[in-house]
């Protein structure tokens, strides 16, 4: 049973003594806080147990359940990655490396429970309320001050999961980690494949893709080709190596292989742009010698 959600953010709550949906998982996330009662939650293969003051992360990826031994009543804050994508302008820089979405779906808080201390429980439950009363005057989905409202919560996830010492960043690089990585390895391939990278970093290869797409507007095989390229290009227009030379300096297996990427990736040929290369600099030689 999967439930299904359209609206970039609902909320909602509800005291009961017996929880009216069964195992399930949904196409959207929720934070699911608890404000009184006690019992167990099931989430996907772990069952741990929650009284007043808890709050879980459910993501797409999970199944769960609660089974209440003391009346509960809940707060369901439910959201889809067009919530946070259409308020991205609002949005801080620290969420470049770990946005509510990476957050959702870190593995390690689905592993413990969240433990906030105050005054981050006082907060945590008036944030709740606060959402919960907006919610019955506004339009939730298309106002910053629920934004916001939402996007502290995430503040004090940060802050708990720092006491539990969870990375919630997943492990990312930063920006500048990266490239510095991949143009100082530019020329070994086997140093640049995702596979590689991706655990020189400690992340997945599927997360490391979607975050260098996210963060650089490109995907990371084209941001390779396109520096590799410009880097060949220079050593052709430079005119100080051998086709051989280069191809070794790439890591190609030999001029062939070289040829055959480059041809594929600019659409001519190595001896067509050495060619047209060679004209620009005598072109220029002869320019500069002209003047006076």
């Amino acid at each position: 049973m999967k439930r299904k959600q359209f609206n970039p953010l609902e909320i909602d709550s509800f005291d009961v003594e017996e929880y009216p949906l069964p195992r399930h998982s949904h196409t959207y996330y929720e934070l699911v806080y608890i404000f009184k009662g006690c019992g167990s939650h099931h989430l996907n293969h772990l069952v741990m147990p929650y009284k007043a003051g808890d709050l879980f992360l459910i993501s797409p990826d999970d199944e769960h359940y609660f089974d209440i031994k003391k009346q509960t009543k809940f707060a369901f804050i439910k959201f889809n990655d067009s919530f946070f994508e259409s308020n991205k302008h609002l949005a801080p820089d620290t969420l470049m490396t770990a946005s509510p979405i990476d957050i959702m779906r870190n593995p390690m808080l689905k592993e413990m429970k969240l433990c906030f201390d105050e005054p981050c429980k006082t907060i945590l439950r008036k944030t709740v309320e606060n959402i919960i009363d907006y919610d019955k005057i506004c339009d939730v989905t298309t106002s910053p001050i629920m934004f916001f409202q939402v996007l502290s919560l995430f503040g004090l996830i940060r802050e708990a999961s720092a006491k539990l010492n969870v990375r919630i960043d997943n492990g990312v690089p930063s920006q500048e980690d990266l490239i510095s990585y991949i143009h100082q390895n530019i020329y070994r391939p086997e140093m640049i494949r995702i596979k590689t990278i991706a655990s020189h970093f400690n992340i997945s290869p599927t997360y490391f893709s979607a975050y260098f797409k996210r963060n650089f507007e490109m995907s990371y095989r084209n941001y390779i080709n396109n520096y590799r390229l410009a880097l060949i290009e220079k050593r052709i227009e430079s005119g100080q190596n051998t086709i051989k030379q280069i191809a070794y300096e790439f890591g190609f297996t030999d001029e062939s292989h070289l040829s055959h990427y480059f041809k594929n990736k600019k659409s001519k040929t190595l001896g067509s742009y050495k060619v047209r290369s060679k004209n620009l600099t005598q072109s220029l030689d002869a320019e500069l010698t002209n003047v006076p």
